[in-house]
């Protein structure tokens, strides 16, 4: 039982003045002047606290709008090239359409095909 005693008590003296948001209010401090100390210096440190926050936020915010913009142009590129494939595949369709045209395509890809194994076999 005596040693709960001693825990109990040294505890209290762990603990012993301090308040919540644990600033430190201990009874040695007769003065407001060392108070007031107390809280100017406390009030610096969230104030410090308070602009290194406001600096972060900025540049995350500056990031997000440069992502933003990347995405922003990125989609625009996306969007020219798909009208370019898009009348690509138009072109195609028209030779594709007559017999004549195909076997003028044909004939250009087998001499592409010949031309690509000369090549290769030429290296």
């Amino acid at each position: 039982m005596g040693s709960r005693r001693d825990h109990r008590n040294n505890r209290v003296a762990l603990f012993d003045g301090i308040e919540e948001g644990g600033i430190r209010a201990s009874s040695s401090y007769a003065s407001p002047e060392i108070d007031e100390h107390d809280n100017d210096r406390a009030m610096d440190g969230l104030q410090d606290r308070v602009i290194m926050l406001k600096r972060l936020t900025g540049d995350i915010h500056e990031e997000v709008e440069g992502h933003n913009r990347m995405l922003d142009h990125m989609g625009n590129e996306m969007d020219s090239s798909r009208g370019v494939l898009s009348g690509t595949m138009d072109k195609f369709k028209m030779v594709f359409e007559t017999k004549s045209s195909r076997r003028t395509f044909s004939l250009v890809a087998a001499f592409v095909v010949i031309f690509l194994i000369i090549y290769y076999l030429t290296r």
